[in-house]
């Protein structure tokens, strides 16, 4: 696999967490995997990421702010070669819109768990939480799917 598509719902918090993630992770392994964002809704087209989720990736090294919301559309199913859903209902919509190569991120560590969205806890603790959350999976995901990509 060379490429991987994060989605969420609005593609401000969760998504771009995980493109984040999963960018400092391809640098850090020095391979080549595109690795992109979108949302299955499109309230933020073209927005940054939102300023938690900036600030808790900033915590951590990884700067997402340049990185823009887009909602993900039937072509990203054949230029991506792993669609990885944050949570069930966003699996669900991806499949009901032709999503073949499809698998939820909670399956990499937190026993098939939705990653939830961070506006669900109270102030910046979510997004602390959730950040945990999104590179535990990440990680674990990079060692499952691209494994061979590092030996």
């Amino acid at each position: 696999m060379q490429s991987v598509l994060f989605v969420c719902l609005g593609n401000i918090c969760r998504s771009p967490l995980a493109e984040g993630i999963a960018k400092a992770k391809v640098q850090n392994m020095g391979v080549n995997i595109a690795v992109d964002s979108a949302g299955t809704g499109g309230w933020h087209l073209g927005e940054s990421p939102c300023e938690n989720a900036v600030k808790v990736a900033s915590m951590h090294g990884i700067d997402i702010s340049s990185l823009r919301a887009r909602k993900v559309k039937p072509e990203d199913f054949e230029n991506f070669e792993l669609i990885v859903a944050l949570d069930e209902s966003n699996l669900e919509y991806l499949k009901q819109m032709g999503a073949q190569n499809l698998v939820k991120l909670g399956d990499f560590g937190y026993d098939g768990a939705d990653v939830p969205d961070p506006y669900f806890f109270d102030g910046f603790d979510g997004f602390i939480e959730v950040f945990s959350m999104i590179e535990v999976c990440v990680n674990n995901l990079f060692s499952v799917k691209f494994e061979k990509l590092t030996q």
